[in-house]
């Protein structure tokens, strides 16, 4: 499976995007620290406070795909202005047309 792409370009499959997190840091044992109540050291409770991070790495990946396609698109039909990509792309998309 190409996920949409073969050499670069895409094939007119939908475009899969895959990605890793590592998982996030967790300490074994808890830290020192102090209860603010009784100020007396104590060390702190264990726990994760965030079980899984995936779901904002997805916000964020998927920003940052829409951020690199919009700059493939400014590539392509010009940047200077919406106007100027807007009316090249209906000039890409009629040529298209013509083969």
């Amino acid at each position: 499976n190409a996920g949409g792409l073969e050499a670069g370009m895409t094939n007119g499959q939908p475009l899969v995007i895959r990605a890793a997190k590592k998982p996030i840091s967790t300490l074994a044992k808890p830290l020192e620290s102090i209860n603010l109540a009784t100020k007396e050291a104590e060390e702190a409770a264990y726990e994760r406070s965030d079980v899984c991070a995936v779901s904002a790495a997805s916000v964020i990946i998927e920003n940052v795909v829409a951020f690199e396609v919009a700059c493939a698109l400014c590539d392509k039909f010009g940047n200077d202005s919406l106007r100027e990509m807007q009316a090249r792309y209906q000039l890409f998309l009629q040529m298209a047309a013509e083969r």
